[in-house]
């Protein structure tokens, strides 16, 4: 069996271009690949990148790619958390990610949490026609109503100094700053530690029945999961898992502020947006949205063993990237991939190669379990946002791809018609 051609040799790390170039540093490489291959190394590690619908099957096959071990502290001490269930394989993986699967059992759970967002944006709506005069950032605001609505259906309570902006801001930090170094980092750093150690605090109180988790709630289920190993979760991590369903919900405000950039560039959806009944318009708006956009530009895990690919060996503990925004913009698997295109999903077929929140089955896979969250709250928030009227001053709308994860530089303005 072939090895791979022109292994990556120490000399050509590519971290430093990765920090540098964003997300156009893969799709740049494959470009330049003849097989739609990318051989590098990042942090040292010797990396291989795939793209394509063969590669999305290859890469969430759990007997080729393991994902403990592979996500570097800096990515858990931010993002994830260490011990999250992002770093499980197997049979511990598919008990862990049953906790959460359990919250969206029958969709009632997506349902209600999509109530308390309405509810939730209603009331942000009515404060800002107040104040007409006042000029509001879509991102900000729309942090701070998700961390509300997050926080109503999950059971966790606010302090009564904390109206949802500082968990917001919080929650925030730590997707703004686990891709970067300096500053950005150590805010990251700081929430993650802030926000878990709050939480823990809740789950022991909760176990010593000093505080009430309201049935079936996210914070009344974490704390009673038992692992596959028949124990409770430690109250440290019980809080990594909790902040993992509270963080990610926030971070649907980096699309809702895409969503309304691109409402604002191709205004022609609002009207058909505003008379959508079915909602699959909005479905296919939400759909587009995290296709076009950029947020996560790759997804990535360790060969399991030593695996074999296109008739070359990779060896085991190779980081495979699944390289995301590349995908979601090549035209052999998309029609005009670079224009923005809402109808473009009509069938299952149609969003087989649609992977913003990874590939395969979430219920015993890798794929995110909060995707069906995400779009359904992104779907109702661009209809809400369609039949907004507001004027949008003069600002810097670019998007920067060398700044990960990235957004409109202006977080979007606008005031209320």
């Amino acid at each position: 069996m072939p090895t791979l051609k022109n292994p990556p040799s120490v000399w050509t790390d590519g971290t430093l271009s990765l920090l540098t170039q964003g997300y156009a540093w893969l799709p740049d490489h494959m470009r330049t690949s003849t097989d739609g291959t990318v051989r590098t190394r990042l942090l040292g590690r010797r990396t291989v990148a795939l793209r394509g619908p063969e590669a999305v099957a290859f890469f969430y096959d759990e007997q080729h790619v393991r994902r403990h071990t592979a996500l570097p502290d800096p990515v858990l001490d931010t993002l994830f958390g260490q011990g999250a269930v992002h770093t499980l394989d197997g049979l511990a993986h598919r008990v862990r990610k049953g906790m959460f699967l359990a919250l969206l059992k029958d969709g009632k759970g997506i349902e209600a949490l999509r109530e308390h967002v309405l509810l939730r944006w209603r009331e942000a709506v009515d404060r800002w026609r107040d104040a007409p005069e006042e000029t509001v950032v879509l991102f900000d605001e729309t942090a701070g109503v998700l961390a509300l609505a997050v926080c109503d259906w999950t059971g966790v309570p606010l302090t009564e100094a904390d109206d949802g902006a500082e968990l917001a801001r919080d929650c925030v930090a730590m997707v703004d700053g686990f891709a970067t170094a300096g500053p950005r980092h150590l805010r990251a750093r700081h929430a993650r530690k802030r926000r878990e150690q709050a939480l823990a605090r809740l789950i022991v109180r909760v176990r010593e029945g000093q505080e009430t988790a309201p049935d079936g709630s996210a914070l009344d289920v974490v704390a009673r999961h038992r692992d596959a190993d028949g124990s409770v979760l430690d109250p440290h991590l019980a809080a990594v898992e909790l902040l993992n369903i509270i963080r990610p919900t926030v971070a649907i405000a980096w699309y809702v502020t895409f969503a309304a950039h691109a409402l604002h560039r191709w205004p022609e959806h609002r009207g058909p947006l505003r008379s959508d009944p079915s909602g699959h318009l909005a479905t296919g708006f939400a759909h587009e949205v995290r296709r076009f956009y950029p947020f996560a530009p790759f997804v990535g895990g360790l060969a399991a063993r030593d695996l074999e690919w296109h008739g070359e060996t990779v060896p085991a503990g190779t980081l495979l990237l699944l390289d995301l925004y590349g995908q979601h913009h090549d035209a052999q698997w998309w029609d005009h991939p670079y224009r923005f295109d809402p109808h473009r999903y009509g069938s299952d077929e149609s969003l087989r190669n649609l992977v913003p929140q990874g590939g395969g089955d979430a219920a015993v896979g890798h794929r995110c379990p909060g995707e069906d969250i995400t779009v359904t709250l992104l779907a109702a928030l661009v209809t809400e946002l369609a039949g907004l009227d507001v004027t949008v001053p003069d600002q810097d709308l670019t998007i920067p791809l060398s700044r990960m994860p990235t957004l409109p530089r202006s977080g979007f303005r606008f005031r209320p018609a």
